[in-house]
């Protein structure tokens, strides 16, 4: 009696290849089950009411529309808000924090008293620790950073 060519491995095998073709057809029906669920372009469509509002419902083409005068219609850039303005402005405050050897510290503002970092490439001149000084800012990935750091003019 000769003995089977089919050895328990190539068995398996090809049980998990149709099992897996099986589900690659499953899949594939119910992508088209579901993408016939969504229904037709009709229920896809909204719509803009004369308030601005997105609404589902077609517009009624009874109702008159009121009539814009070109000229009415103003289009602007909107105003500075306070703290854009004090940011573009020179700042005063004193060096609360200064490490030569890594080259940063901080500013404490005399106005808003929040801590600002700088860098020594941010310096144009020599300062310490306690010095008063003026400086501009910039926003950094980090956050405010102080730039054009100069001593206070004494009075």
């Amino acid at each position: 009696m000769a003995k089977s060519r089919e050895t328990f491995n190539k068995k398996e095998k090809e049980k998990k290849r149709l099992k897996k073709k099986q589900d690659k057809e499953e899949k594939k029906e119910a992508r088209k089950t579901h993408s016939n669920k969504g229904g037709e372009l009709s229920d896809m469509i909204a719509y803009v009411d004369a308030e601005g509002n997105i609404t589902d419902t077609p517009p009624d083409p009874q109702r008159k529309m009121e009539e814009v005068e070109l000229e009415s219609i103003e289009i602007s850039v909107s105003r500075k808000s306070e703290s854009e303005e004090d940011e573009d402005a020179v700042r005063k405050g004193k060096i609360s924090f200064f490490n030569t050897s890594k080259g940063y510290g901080f500013i404490r503002d005399q106005v808003t008293q929040e801590s600002i970092f700088f860098h020594v490439n941010g310096l144009v001149d020599q300062v310490a620790e306690g010095d008063v000084v003026v400086f501009d800012t910039e926003k950094t990935p980090k956050g405010l950073s102080a730039v054009d750091v100069k001593l206070a003019p004494k009075v």
